[in-house]
């Protein structure tokens, strides 16, 4: 809009330029046409009161005053030649002398006596100014020529030059203040137009998977916007119905998954059980004498494969139940060295930069992070390690509080690093693979993040960062 604006101005400023320009043209042909004119009237009247014979020899005699006065009248210096282009007479105004001349072209002889108005102008310029000479037969009151009168006429555009200058300063203000109008109106029409834009931009910013997404209500747009809007809201409706089939087929699946989970790791300690009991069955004999030895046995067995399902039991249902929303204000340095108590391992180092580190967590949460960490770092250590080490640092950071459990056992694999957080993965022959799950889910309740730097065969960095208030 603005630059139309723009456009418009220089375009009419030059059209006003050019039809300046065409009407100083004719303004100054038409002029010079009335002086001609005025002129020639005089010449005649001259003509017919004079005394002398009227023959072209005598044209000095019967202008010697005359042409002075005329001159003086209409302000133009007048030349009289004879028909061969002799100059007989001249009024010879000092201001226009250069342009004088005594004797005629041919050319203007020749165009004055083959054209129909036996009249001919000449426009040349001469430092910096441009002039006009006329050129056109005297004649007497038969019409027999007499002179070529020549008429030299200054173009002086002073005036036209003011007033155009004028009116392109007058133009100038309008389209300035045009301008600034255009720029404000332009300024409000975006901000209407790009306002609905912006609002569905923004919704469509905010739309997410895991929730419901608002729909957007516009009161009174263009069609163009309205269409817009129905197909974002249709596409929010559909977006919908998918999270919801996808929520659900996710939710089947994870059951499934788990149910399976937990046939396996039951089935496990089942078998041996079963077992056991028909061996017994077999070879129950009351009357053997190492009868009370061989129940012992038995009972053992049977308490030890107890003891795993319930393991087992406990594992599923501490990773299925979300850590309570519970923040304490507690010293993050003493709640990692008491997690780290009940580890026996003498390889296992502890480092804190600080003796006291303030931060807002769940003090029995907390333990179990670093208790799952440290023991996913003892079981990543081979048994037939020389030097396993074990590093647990705590430090703060700006606004955060970092843990990081180091080893240098087998590390991760690059096809297992995207696994490690999934639950029930593990590459352990033992355990279900919720350790680290259950890790993620408690950091990330409480605001923080878990992550990992591996290299197979060196060792793993696990940090953990989660905001101090």
């Amino acid at each position: 809009m603005i630059l139309l604006v723009l456009l418009a101005s220089v375009l009419i400023a030059a059209v006003t330029i050019y039809q300046y320009h065409e009407e100083a043209q004719d303004y100054h042909r038409e002029r010079l046409e009335r002086k001609e004119k005025a002129i020639r009237q005089s010449i005649d009247f001259a003509i017919r009161e004079t005394t002398w014979e009227v023959k072209t020899e005598n044209i000095p005699l019967i202008f010697k005053e005359e042409i002075f006065d005329i001159d003086a009248i209409h302000n133009l210096q007048i030349n009289l030649y004879d028909l061969e282009g002799e100059l007989l007479i001249s009024s010879k105004r000092t201001i226009q002398r250069d342009t004088t001349e005594t004797c005629l072209d041919a050319e203007v002889l020749n165009a004055l006596s083959n054209t129909v108005e036996h009249r001919h102008v000449i426009k040349k310029e001469e430092n910096g100014q441009t002039f006009q000479s006329s050129y056109s037969y005297i004649t007497d009151e038969k019409f027999k020529n007499l002179a070529i009168l020549n008429l030299p006429y200054l173009e002086n555009d002073d005036f036209l030059n003011k007033e155009l200058k004028e009116f392109l300063g007058r133009l100038s203000y309008a389209y300035l203040a045009m301008i600034l109008a255009a720029i404000v109106f332009a300024y409000f029409i975006s901000k209407y137009i790009t306002k609905s834009l912006k609002n569905i931009s923004e919704k469509m910013n905010e739309i997410r998977l895991e929730k419901r997404n608002k729909k957007i209500q516009i009161e009174s747009s263009s069609e163009e916007i309205e269409t817009l809007v129905n197909s974002y809201n249709s596409m929010i409706d559909e977006l919908e119905a998918s999270a919801v089939k996808l929520a659900t087929s996710e939710r089947e699946q994870a059951w499934r998954e788990m149910a399976k989970q937990v046939a396996h790791e039951i089935k496990n300690p089942l078998t041996p059980m079963r077992l056991s009991v028909q061996s017994f069955q077999r070879k129950f004999n009351p009357e053997d004498e190492n009868i009370h030895q061989k129940v012992e046995e038995y009972s053992n067995t049977l308490i030890q494969q107890i003891d795993t399902m319930s393991s087992i039991a406990s594992a599923f249902s501490n990773f299925a139940k979300m850590p309570a929303q519970k923040s304490e204000v507690l010293n993050v340095v003493h709640i990692v060295k008491l997690a780290l108590d009940i580890f026996n391992e003498h390889y296992i180092a502890f480092k804190a930069e600080e003796e006291e580190i303030i931060a807002k967590f769940d003090r029995t949460q907390l333990i179990r992070v670093v208790t799952n960490l440290v023991k996913n770092g003892i079981q990543a250590i081979p048994e037939d390690a020389e030097n396993p080490k074990i590093e647990v640092k705590v430090f703060s950071e700006e606004n955060s509080v970092r843990i990081t459990v180091e080893d240098n056992g087998l590390g991760i694999s690059e096809e297992n690093k995207t696994k490690v957080f999934e639950p029930k993965f593990t590459t352990k022959s033992s355990g279900m693979g919720l350790g680290l799950a259950m890790v993620k889910n408690i950091v990330e309740t409480y605001n923080g993040s878990i992550t990992f730097v591996s290299q197979q065969g060196e060792g793993t960095i696990f940090t953990v960062s989660f905001p101090k208030e």
